[in-house]
């Protein structure tokens, strides 16, 4: 072959055209300098990496036992880190994977945006070269001669060329590598496409760019081949990876350390949080408290806590002053009926009878104090008792007017020389009978015990408000705020019998039902207690035992008026 690879010229036309005889080259082995022909399917045979294909199907059992299998050791592992890392290693790791994704994401991205430039310029290279039509004419007519191997010195500066036939044929042009010939560049041949952008590899395996577009010479239709090894963009790619890898390494490492930087400054404050909470539960101290900075979830979370130890202080110190309460008020009926038993074994034990009238009045006495340790006890176990969860069951109903009746007729049986005076209208509560007639028995006990001789007590319920008017000395307006905690007794009302807890339990049955209770005092002396409750003055019909609660159609339960 007589002429040269062309050379593109400066203006990029067509390449410069040496003529003399190229310089001599031993062509490697392998390599000849006849067209190398061949059928399409050879050409693919010989350009796909391996023709055996092995589909799966997604659904088969293999593969959904495979993924069976790994999903429990996955939730295992899962597992084993939020049990075994610490919350603070958590956060750092979490932040780290974000980090990592994306920065492999970013990586990835720009890996892949550079070759997608790469190959847009290699491709627009191709297709700006022009081929000289002297050198394709010459490569044409000196097919089928043996192909000989580029000098070191005729080398294509800038693409490889040849030409390919509808048959599959090629003629490789002087100084280029033989490339392989792939369906598309048979079908630029035939016509069926007018060019066409490929991957392809040279008969040595080097990895090219391969443009392949219809010439026409003549009478002559045929394809040629232009290619550029990849090799260039290849090594950039990679120096790329090499840079992406390294700088997104230093990222996770940087990332990893500042999250566990943040996690332990922004669990700082769990820590100490913490912390109260162990020292509680060691020293049993509820006065600790968590200092609350900001106004964020941490802070919340100390003002929760804060007020949680404060209730329970309180409900501790609550509980200590009822026993100490307790404590105190049977020590004086104890010690009174201890003395009067003393007196009565000594009296047997000497031989010496006490005369009938103190025998009488000191059994007489300690019946009393028995009688009222039985009613402390009794006070005591009412306000003990746990209010009944919400939904637990059905509401008993009960009769205010009946239960303000019968205490009206114990109240008189006390105070055989007072006047009281009832009136009262039908009203229904949702209350327990028992303990509902209880608190009015203590309001009226009250009553009774505070007015003088020949004194009135005035009874009246309508519209579920129900009035206890007395006349007595009245209670001082400094002492009406604490006439219902537990055990407080007025200091005018020491000498009196009582424990202090007979208004405590008017108001705790009270408040149970949804209703309140209220002392003040009356024109012209004495208190008035007021009790409001919600109810009807019509009692609703018997509810079914399976439903718990009244049956639809009866008149619904209302506040009453103030």
């Amino acid at each position: 072959m007589n002429t040269a690879a062309p050379q593109p010229n400066g203006d990029g036309g067509s390449p410069a055209y040496p003529t003399g005889p190229p310089a001599p080259a031993t062509p490697p082995a392998g390599m000849g300098s006849t067209v190398s022909t061949g059928s399409p399917a050879d050409t693919d045979n010989s350009s796909s990496p391996t023709g055996i294909e092995c589909p799966i199907s997604p659904s088969s059992p293999s593969s959904s036992t495979r993924t069976g299998s790994t999903a429990a050791p996955l939730a295992g592992v899962r597992r084993s880190l939020r049990s075994k890392l610490p919350l603070r290693s958590r956060l750092a790791l979490l932040t780290a994977l974000a980090v990592a994704f994306a920065v492999a994401l970013s990586a990835v991205a720009c890996w892949v945006i550079t070759r997608e430039q790469l190959r847009d310029e290699l491709d627009k290279s191709l297709r700006n070269y022009r081929v000289n039509v002297l050198y394709l004419r010459d490569t044409l007519q000196q097919c089928p001669q043996i192909e000989t191997a580029p000098s070191r010195d005729a080398g294509p500066s800038v693409a490889y060329v040849q030409t390919v036939n509808a048959d599959a044929g090629r003629c490789v042009g002087t100084g280029a590598k033989p490339v392989r010939v792939s369906d598309s560049d048979v079908n630029v041949a035939l016509g069926l496409e007018n060019d066409v952008v490929r991957d392809g590899r040279t008969d040595g395996g080097t990895p090219v760019r391969v443009l392949t577009k219809s010439y026409v010479i003549g009478d002559s239709v045929f394809a040629v081949s232009l290619s550029r090894p990849l090799t260039e963009t290849d090594s950039a790619l990679d120096t790329l990876a090499l840079v992406l890898a390294v700088v997104a390494g230093i990222g996770v490492l940087g990332a990893a350390t500042a999250g566990l930087a943040v996690a332990r400054a922004g669990l700082r404050p769990v820590d100490r949080l913490t912390g109260a909470v162990e020292h509680i539960a060691r020293t049993e101290d509820l006065a600790t408290t968590i200092p609350v900075e900001g106004r964020d979830e941490i802070a919340r979370l100390s003002r929760s806590f804060n007020s949680m130890t404060a209730a329970l202080a309180s409900s501790r110190d609550r509980q200590q002053q009822l026993i100490a309460d307790a404590g105190h008020e049977l020590r004086t009926p104890l010690t009174s009926l201890r003395m009067n038993v003393e007196l009565l074994v000594r009296s047997e034990e000497t031989g010496r009878a006490l005369p009938p009238d103190d025998r009488r009045e000191l059994l007489a006495s300690v019946k009393a104090q028995m009688t009222e340790l039985a009613a402390l006890i009794g006070d005591l176990q009412e306000l003990s008792r746990p209010d009944a969860p919400p939904g637990s069951g059905a509401p008993r109903i009960a009769a205010l007017h009946e239960a303000a009746s019968a205490a009206v007729e114990r109240a008189r049986l006390r105070g055989k020389d007072l006047a009281i005076t009832a009136r009262l209208t039908s009203w229904y509560v949702p209350a327990e009978p028992s303990a509902l007639e209880r608190a009015v028995i203590n309001l009226l006990d009250n009553a009774v015990k505070f007015s003088p001789p020949g004194g009135a007590v005035e009874v009246t319920l309508s519209e579920g408000v129900l009035t206890v008017r007395d006349h007595g000395p009245g209670i001082p307006s400094d002492e009406l705020p604490h006439v219902f905690d537990r055990f407080w007794r007025s200091p005018s009302a020491r000498s009196l019998p009582g424990s202090g807890l007979g208004l405590s339990i008017v108001a705790r049955t009270v408040q149970r039902s949804g209703g309140e209770v209220s002392l003040r005092a009356a024109d012209g002396g004495g208190t008035v207690a007021v009790v409001r409750l919600p109810g009807a003055p019509h009692p609703p019909p018997e509810a079914e035992p399976s439903q718990g609660g009244p049956a639809g159609g009866g008149p619904a339960f209302r506040a009453p008026e103030p």
